[in-house]
């Protein structure tokens, strides 16, 4: 069985499809059959994967809106082992189209069931905000992870997040569990280290231990359609995200 993650932060600017991008590259050079599933209507997750989401004729939006299955949609990327099932700009009308529809919660559920042994690892990046497309994620995942960034106001919402993730479990999908948060933007100043200390104080085990720093070629990659481990292998960015997906090896 797959282990299906969600990355999902409702603030913008975390890191969070950075994360989604590198974790699922990342196991899948490891030989792991990863399948990155791209819920976010900017589509930045498949560009960073190497897909342009103008190009694709079937995107997610016709898995939740028309109940094409998932398996019509998913795509091959430049790299070994990593499938996409690419995004498109009409997901910011699917919230809209599905309001009226039946077990609309539960599409994204419906449509992964039969890819489960298909591959090792789902990731499913959530767009920045707590709208249908990231309840839909959180009731198809069995665990979430929640970048966090070592910036002032970091855990601005987190609250809220935690919350949301709690209500979905009780009501909608009791296998949800936080998988753990990532710090990322880590940069060697005292307000990063402020932060991580009261993140650590506030949440824990429940934080993983490597940390995400700031880093150039982390912010170059995507416009090059490339993870980080194939754009610029030895980059403290590509370190740290290496390390981090073994972490999430390890928790599983």
């Amino acid at each position: 069985m797959a282990r299906i993650i969600a990355v999902a932060n409702q603030k913008g600017g975390v890191g969070k499809t950075t994360t989604t991008v590198n974790l699922a590259a990342c196991l899948a050079d490891e030989g792991k059959r990863v399948l990155l599933i791209d819920m976010d209507p900017q589509g930045n997750a498949s560009q960073g994967v190497g897909v342009d989401k103008n190009t694709c004729e079937k995107s997610v939006y016709n898995v939740l809106v028309e109940n094409m299955p998932c398996e019509d949609v998913i795509q091959a990327t430049p790299y070994e082992n990593l499938s996409l099932a690419p995004s498109h700009r009409d997901l910011v009308g699917a919230a809209v189209e599905l309001v009226t529809e039946e077990r609309r919660e539960f599409r994204l559920s419906d449509a992964m069931a039969p890819l489960q042994e298909q591959y090792d690892y789902i990731f499913v990046d959530c767009p920045p905000s707590l709208c249908l497309l990231t309840l839909n994620a959180l009731v198809a995942a069995f665990e979430v992870i929640i970048p966090l960034q070592c910036e002032y106001y970091a855990l601005e919402g987190l609250s809220e997040l935690l919350h949301t993730i709690i209500i979905v479990r009780e009501n909608l999908n009791p296998r949800l569990t936080i998988a753990g948060i990532a710090l990322t933007m880590y940069q060697h100043t005292n307000l990063s280290k402020n932060v991580v200390e009261d993140v650590r104080g506030h949440l824990g085990d429940s934080v993983y231990t490597t940390i995400i720093p700031r880093n150039v070629s982390l912010s170059e990659a995507p416009s090059f359609g490339a993870p980080i481990i194939h754009y610029a292998k030895r980059s403290a960015g590509a370190l740290a995200y290496q390390a981090l997906a073994e972490e999430v090896k390890s928790r599983g």
